[in-house]
This record gives C-alpha cells, structure tokens and sequence, in this order.
C-alpha cells in the first residue's frame, strides 16, 4: 500500500531508541504508525554504545540521577516502564546480558541484538518503516499533520518528535526536533554537549603530558560528586568520573579531584613517621599510576625525602590532593558528548503522555526533551521509558484504552 494513501495514527520522527519504542508500544495497540529516520538504518547510536555492547538500562535507575529544570519531570515515565520491564523484554529474545559495575547492564553479545529486537518488534507491531530520506517539511492542517519527505505529503493524527538532540553529528544527529518544536510555539532550554570530556590551557600542560593515564578519583563540582575513573588525555580530562560531572559543570568554573578518595586524615605524615627516607612520588605512587604520581609531587614542590618536610607542609599536600582544582577551559563539545542536555522545555509537555500541552497530537520523547541522565544506561532508560508513554497515550487518544502493565 502507498504509504501516502491515507492518514496514519501516528508519525513518529527517528529511529533510534525512543522512537521505535514509542512505535512498537503504538503498533502493538492497534495503531497504524509510520516510522522515518533520514538515515539509512535505524539505531545508530544504539549500536555503537557501550562499546558496541549497548548499556542498555541501570538497574539504579531513579528520577533523581537525571537533570531537568523540573526534577520531576521524568517521574511518571520513569515509574510507569521501569528496567525490568525492558530486561523482561530481552530475555523474552533471548538475549544474553550482564551487569558490569554500578547497576550498569550489557549485551553479552553486539549492540545489534538491541536493534534487532526493536526492528523485528516493530514489525510484527505493522509499523511502516521510511529510511534513507530527511524530512522536507512539517504543517498542521485539516487536524492531520503533514510531513513531506522525498516530495510525497504524509498525514497523521499525532507526530512525535524523537529525533534526538546535536550530539554525536558524524552519526546524523542535528537540532532538527527544536526546529519543530519552536515552530508550533514551544521553548527549548538551550542544548548544551553532556556527558563529554574536558578540555585544559596551557597552564596544565603538564597533565596533557599524562595522555592514556587513569585512576580512580571522586570529583567534585560545587556540592555534586562522583566516584570513577578519571582519564587524562591529549587534550585534558575524560573518563566515567570526568563525564559524568560534565553535565553539571558550569562555564567558567573550577572542578576539583581528590586523587586518594580512600585516605584517612594525616596519611603523609604517618608515612612520614614510619618511613622517613621515603620520598613522597614513591608513596602517592603506592596508590596512583607511577607517572600521576610524580606529576602530582612535582607540582606539590615535594620531591625531596619525607623526613625533609614539615608536618604542617604534608598536611597541605594532603588537603590539596583532596581537591585538586582544575579549571577546565571548555569541552570537546557535541563531537564527543554521549548525550545532550537541555532541549524542548518540559513545562510544555505532560509527564503522563509527553503531549505538548498546547498543541494536541504532538508529542516528543526521548533526548530531544530536556530530561538528561548520567553515565551507565540512564539515558535509554530514559528513552524506552519516555517511547513507551507516548505509544501508550497515543493508543489512548485512539481509543485502544490502557495496557494490562499500565493498570498494574
């Protein structure tokens, strides 16, 4: 059948994770649905993260482990398809799975698993499929919105924009939601790169010169902080503990490293008083890599035997490993940011329904929306969550009425 024939239930616009969650959930109830991405296959993003295996949910996941101007925001999604509801899913595929580190869960295998399984649910939900082609333009009228693609005119009764946001372009990712959004009137908390490494001046190019060195480290940034490892690079700071205080770190401020999280108050000087000949690179390299370690004593100016130094100068070296500063004078920006944070303003939205709540029948969902979660599979926590709410309501908003799951 033409795919122009006539009107569809629902246009949902991206292919990625919240988007053909939201189609399935949609499809499976009945719904006719036409998916388009502008790319050539679907679930791009999905199949090159965690490391090609996709840390596909976290088993912590909590409202409060995202950043939103409503902190609130994410709680219906979030309590109404929680990850277990997503394991159950896997395992209904077969899929093998661990849990890495921190509630963080993984394929066994290839991130492809995840897309399979999205692909071969949509269609045997009916979802229509259009790849390969970007959206020319989007009108509302006659109570059908209309999406014209490769200069074919597409109607539906809902559209729903789960596009994504800037981050990760060399994948095909663009502003392109935020375009729609401000053109049927509703605002966008300005996106900005999240979960990205940092950049450092010229005055701390001597830890540029530890380019491949990780540690563990608890990083603070104002009262938020995080305990992973820390990554030096060529051009500053990354790692799990690096990412994920990125989200919150402000332009223009400081960020500050304790480099021995583990210490007890006074530990140099009690090295100091049981091995006095030590020298202090030699202790630090006790519990960091061995050229950290010398970095850190060389700047501390304690290069010299323990026995040489004043206790009242250790314990100064103790309290500024505690909360090294560093002053990050930018990020590597949305080429390198996993997510982004910010996007269409969720004061427009219902939380149950993800429905702008001034325009019937448009909906957004997944990192298009300004609901942005940490490190470790938050994030398409995020979007199965957000995807499923907006293909239940759209149901609904069709008569199809509420899953068994959503009455429980």
């Amino acid at each position: 059948m033409d795919a122009a024939a006539q009107p569809y239930d629902a246009i949902v616009l991206g292919a990625g994770a919240a988007g053909m969650m939201c189609a399935l959930t949609a499809g499976q109830r009945g719904l006719r649905v036409l998916l388009i991405d502008h790319g050539d296959a679907p679930g791009r993003k999905i199949l090159i993260s965690g490391g090609g295996r996709c840390n596909f949910t976290n088993l912590h996941t909590a409202p409060d482990r995202y950043l939103s101007a409503n902190p609130h925001f994410a709680k219906s999604a979030l309590g109404r398809y929680s990850p277990q509801d997503f394991l159950t899913l896997i395992e209904r595929h077969g899929i093998a799975w661990h849990e890495k580190t921190l509630g963080q869960l993984f394929c066994d295998g290839s991130a492809r698993q995840i897309v399979d399984l999205l692909m071969q649910e949509c269609a045997e939900a009916g979802v229509t499929l259009l790849l390969g082609h970007p959206v020319a333009a989007i009108a509302q009228r006659d109570g059908l919105f209309h999406v014209t693609r490769n200069g074919i005119d597409l109607a539906a009764r809902a559209l729903v924009l789960a596009t994504g946001g800037p981050a990760i372009p060399k994948l095909g990712a663009t502003g392109f939601a935020y375009d729609v959004a401000r053109q049927f009137g509703l605002s966008v908390v300005q996106p900005r790169p999240a979960l990205v490494p940092f950049t450092l001046g010229a005055e701390e190019a001597l830890f540029q010169s530890l380019s491949g060195v990780a540690t563990e480290v608890e990083v603070h940034w104002q009262k938020t902080r995080f305990r992973e490892a820390a990554l030096f690079t060529h051009k500053g700071l990354s790692g799990p503990a690096m990412l994920q205080i990125s989200s919150y770190w402000q332009h223009r401020t400081p960020i500050a490293v304790d480099f021995a999280p583990d210490a007890a108050p006074g530990w140099l000087v009690e090295h100091k008083q049981r091995q006095p000949r030590g020298a202090v690179r030699r202790v630090l390299a006790s519990g960091l890599p061995a050229r950290l370690a010398e970095v850190l004593a060389e700047r501390l100016g304690l290069d010299g035997e323990l026995g040489t130094i004043t206790d009242k100068r250790l314990r100064a070296a103790e309290a500024q490993l505690a909360r090294w500063p560093f002053q990050p004078n930018g990020t590597e920006g949305f080429a390198k940011a996993e997510v982004t944070a910010g996007g269409i303003a969720t004061r427009e939205l219902s939380s149950r329904t993800m429905m702008a709540t001034r325009v019937p029948g448009l909906y957004a969902i997944g990192e298009c929306v300004d609901v942005t979660g940490w490190l470790g599979g938050y994030n398409f926590q995020w979007a199965w969550a957000s995807g499923w709410a907006a293909g239940q309501a759209l149901a609904e908003a069709h008569g199809a009425g509420p899953s068994p799951q959503t009455m429980t």
